[in-house]
């Protein structure tokens, strides 16, 4: 599936972006289905188990910021976890035995779409080695203004930052307490029915979404099978082998050189990465005052 080149530049970058992974019948099929979870969202007035919403929504104009593990909630979303392509992809990283951990669809709405501060997976979710990623598959075109993913290339080789403010976890990173050269950054563009992959080290964000048009990304997570999780371990090893999506399962995990620092005390604010970054006081993806005014009504 992926040539050398793309591997050398993963492993250099951190991110790739493949196109024409999914075609475009596909895609309708995903947004049709993410249509209706919008829709059934006016029925919300707070954060379910299921959706995670802008400040701003209302049964009017419903603005859902997160679908929550839609791999849950509907068989178009589920039958993407296993599908080949992204499989292969995964393979051709990290060799046969892959398995699955979870996902989420991350909605920007057009003109508003909330940005997402700076930060690295791997804060939340350490393992006994860093092969982990994340899948972004495109349901919209990824344009410069409608906020698409933005990578700091070469940070999965780096340092795990601090994701901790007031001595709580945050999900972000204080961009005035770090060495980070956030103009480095580059954005994963594509058109709809590529994917991203980015590593979970990577330091990655994304703006508001400053277009006309909404913007949808669904996103997969996955390890290699010998990457284990400590925080969380699992409790039920039948359905932790049960995520596999290719190869065999292990009972020896692979210890890797690499920096860990746990998401303790938890957020003071949970259910998902936007209500944890309310708690980081200096915010580099500003918000106009018009649109904070508005989610204030």
């Amino acid at each position: 599936m992926l040539t050398k080149a793309q591997i050398d530049e993963y492993n250099e970058v951190g991110a790739i972006v493949v196109p024409d992974v999914f075609s475009p019948e596909e895609v309708a099929a995903l947004r049709r289905v993410t249509d209706e979870f919008v829709e059934r969202a006016r029925e919300v007035t707070s954060h379910t188990a299921i959706y995670d919403l802008e400040d701003s929504h209302t049964p009017a104009q419903p603005r859902v910021r997160r679908i929550k593990a839609p791999h849950l909630h509907n068989p178009v979303y589920a039958a993407i976890v296993t599908q080949s392509r992204l499989v292969e992809v995964l393979c051709d990283l990290w060799g046969p035995n892959v398995r699955f951990d979870t996902a989420k669809l991350n909605l920007k709405a057009a003109s508003y779409g909330a940005p997402v501060e700076w930060h690295q997976d791997w804060a939340f979710y350490p393992h006994t080695n860093d092969d982990l990623a994340a899948i972004g598959v495109m349901m919209d075109d990824m344009e410069e203004a409608n906020g698409p993913l933005l990578v700091i290339p070469g940070s999965h080789k780096g340092p795990l930052y601090d994701h901790h403010a007031n001595g709580r976890f945050c999900g972000a990173m204080d961009p005035t307490a770090c060495d980070v050269d956030f103009s480095r950054a580059v954005p994963l563009l594509g058109r709809a029915g590529a994917i991203s992959v980015h590593h979970a080290r990577a330091i990655h964000g994304s703006a508001l979404n400053t277009s006309n048009k909404d913007r949808r990304l669904l996103l997969f997570q996955f390890r290699a099978a010998d990457a284990w999780p400590l925080v969380k371990p699992p409790e039920d090893i039948a359905a932790f082998d049960a995520l596999m999506v290719a190869g065999q399962p292990t009972l020896t995990p692979r210890l890797a050189d690499v920096p860990v620092r746990l998401p303790l005390p938890p957020a003071e604010k949970g259910g998902s990465i936007y209500e944890n970054q309310k708690g980081l006081a200096n915010r580099f993806f500003e918000i106009p005052a018009h649109l904070r005014a508005q989610a204030a009504e």
